[in-house]
């Protein structure tokens, strides 16, 4: 596809953004997309995951063909397709990277947290990390930690009542 077939436009921003601009658009050799029709765009991942699928589904494409055509090797062909049958759409969507939860953070390493910051209540997040990585041999970011004390912190307050602790004139 020509460079300047898609200039700057905003779209590859918004793209990147969502996490779906497409890594390796010059790895598509399927010809509608070299033709450069006006509405392909080899930079939107959700597009050519879709449109791959669709040479199969209704132009009767082999998996390998099309994978292949689309840049893809034939288990993310079958991995998109699981996607797309199990969500729709949205399912083609690149998933968030990383972790999608505090999976370190357990309610027992919480309570040894609680322990060691009821002992030494002054201690910054980064020196409750280091006492967790010498007592439990756990890594933890501070910044992790923080935000979970923080939020039970939070959850603690609301329970006191809607208008929180009484004060005294």
């Amino acid at each position: 596809m020509p460079a300047a077939k898609h200039s700057d436009d905003g779209k590859g921003a918004a793209l990147l953004a969502h996490h779906a601009l497409n890594p390796r658009p010059e790895r598509i050799t399927d010809p509608t997309f070299l033709a450069g029709a006006p509405f392909l765009d080899a930079r939107d991942l959700v597009q050519v995951k879709y449109e791959m699928l669709r040479r199969v589904r209704v132009d009767g494409q082999s998996a390998s063909h099309a994978s292949a055509a689309f840049g893809f090797s034939r288990p993310a062909f079958y991995q998109a397709q699981a996607a797309f049958d199990a969500n729709g759409l949205p399912g083609l969507l690149p998933q968030r990277p990383g972790p999608r939860r505090a999976h370190k953070l357990t309610p027992e390493v919480i309570a040894v947290l609680e322990q060691i910051r009821q002992a030494e209540p002054r201690l910054s997040p980064a020196d409750l990390a280091d006492r967790l990585k010498a007592r439990l041999g756990l890594s933890v970011h501070p910044r992790s930690i923080e935000r979970r004390l923080a939020a039970r912190q939070k959850k603690g307050r609301s329970t006191q009542g809607r208008g929180g602790p009484s004060r005294t004139r």
